[in-house]
């Protein structure tokens, strides 16, 4: 037994050797925290946080109920400390009954707070409950502040639910049993990777903080994703055009063009075979031209949504007529590059031109009327922050849309992923679709500016018309052919602002389709997986809500559904086309260099 005594007593040593040696590790990861934050790439202030105005004006609406209505204010006080003192007696009972036993949990499910502690351990579930009672009581504030506009309600809520997220005591380590649990068990490594997984973040976004999602030595960009062959026929400043090798003998009359956002990657649509819409395309019997577009630095600070469309849009017809001899194509735009898309169709009908047979829009939003989620981020303390910094650095860094973006999700995007990888020292898991997520582009100034003060702000392609070439493009002039996908859950381009921008095109020939799942889930999702289903309804004169009423709903993915749709505009059968020809000689296999150079902010 001394002997069992004095080996137990060396591994409490052993182990508590580690812990120390592996705790003087963070004290010398601190110094390198410190310098890449000394050094860090700053950012206008605006873009953090609304000005003070909103808060003040909340702060008013709030006591001007409470002028108007103390009774109502003061049940709502009364309740939020009913609630915790009840909470707080709760907890002192099961205490006292001689158990370390949290008492009866009735709060709902959360999958933040998934680990066994939160509901058995009385420190940890008084921590949780008490945190989901102060949420409501915040929530029911905001609620509260009736003498808001409708605009400024919308950004309290939104902001007030970041603060809620962020405080969320699973985000902090003393809070947190499951980090804590990895910490003991690993003698203090999972908190040694995890500093250093947090000091390479920040590392490689020049100090500033964007979580990395997926495990990035996973993929290669045209190795085991971005592999559908084809090559580069075409380059110019602002984009590669590439044409993918036929997989079929014959092939559709029609080419087909698509134009991605330049946003984001084109490859979202070319992850791997299996979920591949390119792919798909291609074996599907259609010559596939694809647009690729530069990831802009500072030298493109001046270049604007003209030359988006004169460079990109109509480069990229002109030479794809050319290749193919055809005197017109297909068009598909996906996101921004569908908004692009109305406004390219609407100066090519003012222009006389008519080169594009048919058009498909990928959750393209034309019509910003409503702003929806993106609300906070359109009000002019934010845009004037964005303006601010584009006037610095010419660009507007991927890294600001990013963190923009994730804010949208942020338990998903922001900090579950922080967890795991800042506390739990994890690597991010191998992901093809949020490597892609994080590999972004920066947006020219320029084009920055004329999106988010003309397009989303002033929403004037939709009212009154867009100046852009010495036009005024207009929404209702885009009158040829079109197919619109949207999405059902989309946060990005909400399906019932795709509808209503669709309604207010001229086309007399309109097809709606509306997926189920979101913003990439919903376009990406090939008929083998069998997964998402979709609806349709050919109506388009009423309103979104009664659309879907009156829609009819099919199991599987919308894809082959489009494809049957775009065969009856793309034309006989020929031969099949292989890329380029004697004035547009092969320049490199696809994917290209444009796509592989990294946003740097």
């Amino acid at each position: 037994m001394a002997t069992e005594d004095t080996n137990a007593g060396a591994v409490e040593d052993t182990n508590l050797d580690k812990l120390n040696a592996n705790l003087k590790k963070v004290e010398a990861l601190q110094a390198r925290l410190r310098s890449v934050l000394m050094h860090r790439s700053t950012h206008d202030p605006a873009l953090d946080a609304p000005n003070q105005d909103l808060f003040a004006k909340a702060a008013a609406a709030y006591w001007a109920e409470a002028m108007e209505n103390p009774s109502k204010i003061i049940e709502h006080q009364m309740a939020f400390w009913s609630k915790s003192v009840t909470h707080f007696v709760d907890a002192q009972k099961a205490l006292a009954g001689g158990k370390l036993a949290a008492p009866e949990d009735p709060s709902p499910r959360d999958r933040r707070f998934a680990h066994e502690l939160w509901d058995t351990h009385p420190y940890f579930n008084f921590i949780k409950q008490q945190y989901l009672i102060n949420a409501e009581a915040i929530q029911q504030a905001v609620e509260d502040a009736k003498h808001l506009e409708p605009v400024e309600k919308r950004r309290l809520r939104y902001f007030s639910r970041q603060i809620i997220d962020m405080m969320s005591p699973t985000n902090f380590l003393a809070t947190n049993p499951e980090a804590l649990e990895k910490a003991v068990a690993t003698e203090g490594q999972s908190l040694v990777d995890g500093l250093e997984n947090l000091i390479a973040d920040l590392e490689a976004n020049n100090g500033e903080l964007v979580v990395r999602l997926a495990d990035e030595a996973a993929f290669e960009i045209g190795g085991n994703i971005a592999t559908t062959p084809g090559k580069v026929i075409y380059r110019n400043r602002m984009m590669e055009l590439i044409q993918y090798s036929p997989t079929t003998e014959t092939v559709h009359k029609t080419p087909l063009v698509l134009f991605p956002p330049w946003i984001n990657k084109y490859y979202i649509l070319d992850l791997k075979e299996q979920n591949s819409l390119i792919k798909w395309v291609v074996d599907s019997g259609y010559t596939l031209f694809v647009v690729s577009w530069i990831n802009p630095d500072a030298a493109y600070a001046d270049v604007g949504m003209e030359d988006y469309v004169e460079e990109g849009y109509l480069a990229a017809i002109r030479e794809v007529k050319a290749i193919t001899g055809e005197d017109e194509i297909n068009a598909v735009g996906y996101c921004i590059a569908g908004t692009t898309l109305a406004l390219t169709l609407s100066l090519l009908k003012q222009r006389g031109e008519k080169s594009v047979k048919s058009a498909t829009f990928f959750t393209a939003l034309t019509d910003f009327s409503d702003q929806g989620e993106f609300t906070p981020f359109l009000q002019d303390d934010f845009i004037d922050g964005i303006e601010a910094e584009v006037d610095d650095k010419g660009i507007l860094p991927s890294v600001i849309m990013a963190r923009t973006f994730s804010f949208l999700r942020s338990n998903d995007l922001i900090y579950q992923p922080a967890i795991k990888s800042y506390m739990m020292g994890e690597t991010p898991p191998a992901f093809d679709l949020l490597y892609w997520n994080g590999d972004g582009a920066n947006l020219p100034g320029s084009m920055a500016m004329q999106y988010l003060r003309g397009l989303c702000q002033r929403n004037e392609l939709a009212d009154g018309g867009f100046e852009l070439i010495g036009h005024k493009l207009k929404l209702k002039e885009v009158d040829i052919p079109l197919c619109a996908v949207a999405c059902q859950t989309d946060h990005i381009a909400a399906w019932k602002d795709c509808f209503r921008g669709v309604q207010q095109m001229g086309s007399r020939s309109k097809s709606f389709i509306m997926t189920q799942s979101g913003h990439i889930a919903g376009i990406v999702n090939p008929p083998s997986k069998n997964k998402y289903g979709h609806y349709t309804n050919s109506d388009l004169s009423q309103s979104a809500e009664d659309w879907l009423e009156g829609a009819t709903f099919t199991e599987g993915s919308w894809w082959p559904r489009w494809e049957a749709w775009l065969k009856k505009r793309s034309g006989r059968q020929m031969p099949a086309r292989i890329p380029g020809d004697s004035t547009h000689p092969v320049l490199e296999d696809a994917p290209g260099s444009y796509v592989l150079v990294k946003a740097r902010p």
